[in-house]
């Protein structure tokens, strides 16, 4: 199972974060307010992992694919913060 660790702890002890990581086999989750945010793997693991997701990736890709497009939540947007929004087709 992985550690958790906040992260202005993690930032002040990368270096040893990282020979956990590599040395010890162990894996970690960088935390802000509580709330996941990256993960600490080995090289090695994120290679096992890509190669055993990547024939299931492809599966789920064309799956979401054909569905369509959906519609978004009002206030979405703004809830995220984000500044620009693509043009739709049928708008440009």
């Amino acid at each position: 199972m992985a550690y958790e660790i906040p992260v202005t702890q993690a930032r002040a002890e990368l270096a040893e974060l990282i020979n956990r990581v590599v040395y010890g086999g162990e894996r970690g989750v960088v935390t802000r307010h509580g709330e996941p945010l990256v993960a600490l793997v080995s090289a090695a693991d994120l290679e096992r992992l890509e190669s055993g997701q990547e024939a299931a990736g492809e599966q789920v890709i064309s799956s979401v694919s054909s569905l369509g497009p959906a519609a978004s939540a009002a206030g979405e947007r703004g809830r995220f913060g984000l500044a620009a929004q693509h043009p739709r087709h049928d708008q440009r």
